[in-house]
């Protein structure tokens, strides 16, 4: 299916890369299907695009590529609401920010996929281990090269 993005214009997403969010993402409670678009090959970031609304996009990864140990306690009510009955049918995504020159990751808000229907749910965890504004990675600072003219 072909999507209309803000950052890459048209884009070719196949079917299996469809996600429904029943419920919305917070904030945007309306939108309710998105398409899940790999940045670079071999790259741990996506972007999370709003299917109806081309400059609605969101960039998000794995929390364990920054924080090995990291788990979202799921809730056997909230799994049932995206059809499983087990997390291990679910990947974890959360939303990352660019600060400045940091990149940081909502751990409090983890994005919940069923692997098999792709069904979503984003939780709101009360846990005080984990922030909205988790660092995650410095990007480096680029240098501005002035060249002169001879």
């Amino acid at each position: 299916m072909l999507i209309e993005t803000s950052r890459f214009g048209p884009v070719e997403v196949d079917d299996s890369r469809f996600i429904r969010f029943e419920q919305g993402i917070l904030g945007f409670p309306s939108e309710k299907r998105y398409a899940l678009i790999q940045t670079a090959e071999g790259s741990g970031f996506y972007w999370l695009q709003a299917v109806e609304r081309a400059d609605l996009a969101f960039v998000v990864c794995d929390p364990r590529l920054f924080v090995a140990d990291y788990r979202a306690p799921i809730k056997s009510e909230e799994l049932e609401q995206i059809g499983l009955s087990q997390p291990d049918g679910a990947q974890v995504f959360i939303v990352v920010n660019k600060v400045e020159d940091l990149l940081t990751g909502n751990l409090q808000g983890p994005l919940v996929v069923n692997v098999e229907t792709r069904a979503a749910k984003q939780l709101v965890l009360s846990d005080k281990r984990y922030s909205t504004r988790h660092p995650l990675m410095r990007l480096p600072r680029m240098v501005a090269v002035a060249s002169r003219s001879a």
